[in-house]
């Protein structure tokens, strides 16, 4: 994608214009609607790609995933002021005009992040080499255009049915369950751009194994981001719609926000800040993760054991449940961390152990000059500084060998 210096200034100042309007936009329609959940995950993952998108088309304008992003960021803010409206007027009983307009909008919020499939093919410089993974990158705009025309065609047939039904997001309910010859459509494309979006990933996963260096902390970035993104939409995804426990699905929505986890990855691993930190970033987050499981099965088996088995007070149970696992916390953490620093983060794991084994030689030393040395030696190996200095104060150099004489 070749984009001249001067029409990527305008584009990107069009498109940061069109996020900045939708967004504002947004924001007094939500309120209004009282749709403050819906969004919040919008700005969640809208604000990310915008901010990522600005930054690449800025420093790299000839790299796609900029523009993709700040597109993607359109259609989260865009089809959110849409839905709000859209509920507004029908759900509400506001008699305004364009309501209609705004339900066709919030349509397509959702394929906005079917984009995310082809920023991970085209990571980190937007380029492909290989002409069959060029031939599948067509073929993914293909579907995703059937996809679009579909849901334009959906859309008309849902506003010309009386009365206009909306569902509890402001979209249209015709469209949002699919039926007739829409879901006959739909699913299979659907199945295409996931198939797709899957092999893009595995073409990512052998190109890190195959790599070094820069490359290879990139792709550890993608990796981390794209693993968060891919289970918060399976859990959002699934739990939305299945029609389980209220509570649960309340809770399980959250995983919305994950979503925003891919394009910050996306964003450190093509501008290189921070590069070298995915590694404490992977550990903290799992041992975070583990903790927080661990914990939540402990108290949970807490509550049902003095609830159910010891008959206590349900007050008294999960107060007391409480206060153990607020207890387990830290000494789980320790454990839990060292643990999974030593898979993941063998830099911080080996830098412990060169620490501590110097702190244990250094109970026996007495010669100062090998202390230093010996000083010096495992900050070289453990920080890997490009420079040490030692100063030792005269006066306890000369009352040291006063001592020893």
């Amino acid at each position: 994608m070749s984009v001249g210096l001067g029409s990527a200034r305008t584009w990107r100042v069009v498109l940061g214009v069109l996020v900045v309007a939708s967004f504002a936009a947004a924001v007094p329609l939500t309120v209004l609607s009282g749709q403050i959940f819906n969004a919040l995950v919008a700005a969640a993952i809208g604000a990310p790609c915008a901010a990522v998108g600005w930054l690449v088309t800025r420093r790299q304008p000839g790299n796609p995933i900029g523009w993709l992003f700040l597109v993607t960021a359109i259609f989260m803010f865009l089809p959110t002021a849409g839905g709000d409206y859209g509920y507004y007027v029908y759900r509400l009983g506001h008699h305004l005009p364009l309501g209609a307009a705004g339900s066709a909008l919030s349509q397509f919020w959702g394929i906005s992040l079917v984009l995310f499939g082809a920023d991970v093919l085209l990571f980190p410089d937007g380029r492909l080499a290989s002409r069959s993974w060029r031939s599948a990158l067509r073929i993914y705009a293909v579907a995703f255009a059937l996809l679009i025309v579909a849901t334009c065609v959906a859309i008309a047939g849902a506003l010309t049915a009386h009365p206009i039904r909306v569902d509890s997001s402001g979209g249209l309910a015709a469209v949002d369950h699919p039926a007739g010859w829409f879901g006959v459509v739909q699913g299979p494309l659907v199945v295409v751009l996931i198939g797709l979006s899957l092999a893009f990933i595995a073409r990512q996963a052998l190109s890190w194994r195959r790599s070094s260096g820069d490359r290879r902390q990139q792709l550890k970035w993608l990796a981390s981001g794209g693993a968060v993104t891919v289970i918060c939409l399976f859990l959002a995804g699934t739990f939305s719609t299945s029609g389980g426990p209220k509570g649960l699905a309340a809770v399980l929505g959250l995983a919305w926000f994950g979503v925003a986890a891919l394009p910050v990855s996306i964003g450190v691993g093509i501008l290189k800040y921070r590069l070298y930190e995915i590694d404490r970033l992977i550990s903290r987050t799992l041992a975070y993760a583990i903790v927080t499981g661990l914990l939540v099965g402990v108290y949970a088996g807490l509550v049902l054991l003095s609830t159910q088995v010891f008959n206590f007070h349900s007050t008294v149970a999960v107060a007391a449940s409480t206060l153990v696992a607020a207890a387990l916390f830290n000494p789980l953490r320790r454990r839990v961390q060292h643990a999974v620093d030593r898979r993941f983060n063998r830099a911080r794991y080996h830098a412990e152990r060169l620490v501590t084994a110097f702190a244990a030689r250094l109970k026996d030393a007495a010669d100062l000059d090998l202390v230093r040395a010996d000083l010096t030696g495992v900050i070289h190996t453990a920080l890997e500084p490009a420079h040490v200095s030692v100063w030792i104060q005269p006066g306890e150099r000369q009352g040291r060998e006063a001592a020893e004489g």
